[in-house]
């Protein structure tokens, strides 16, 4: 008898280690992972260049300065080119005119009212508008 139950434990002993392979298996939870089969695409946003601002302009009034003729738009000074049309000036020009301006303070008060050259250096022609001449009037009385 004692041999029916070694062998009996022995016949229990090789067939759990035989169901252990069956229990060590991973179980299923039911989640899914899914792994994209290509990376999302890149977005970027690009970044607007910044605006060039270019004065153009044809001056109402001008002065001869030796050299050239050269008027004001604003804070811009231009000469008359070639073509009869206005010019932004240059470093040098700007500092032979504000030379001579130092000499003739005064030159806005005898400037020539600018009526033929009306054309900017795009091309584009400027009308005049006889409006400005009351408005340089003005200027000049400083209101009073």
């Amino acid at each position: 008898m004692k041999t029916n139950a070694k062998l009996t434990a022995l016949v229990l002993g090789i067939s759990s280690f035989a169901a252990l392979p069956l229990m060590a298996r991973p179980v299923a939870i039911g989640v899914q992972i899914q792994i994209p089969a290509t990376p999302p695409p890149v977005v970027t946003i690009p970044v607007p260049a910044p605006a060039v601002t270019v004065q153009i302009g044809v001056p109402d009034f001008y002065a001869w300065d030796g050299y050239e003729y050269v008027g004001v738009v604003g804070d811009q000074y231009y000469y008359l080119g070639s073509g009869r049309v206005w010019i932004a000036c240059d470093p040098v020009r700007l500092a032979r005119f504000h030379s001579w301006e130092t000499i003739h303070a005064d030159w806005r008060n005898h400037a020539v009212v600018n009526k033929h050259y009306r054309r900017d250096a795009q091309g584009h022609n400027h009308p005049w508008q006889a409006d400005r001449l009351q408005d340089r009037n003005r200027d000049l009385d400083h209101g009073h």
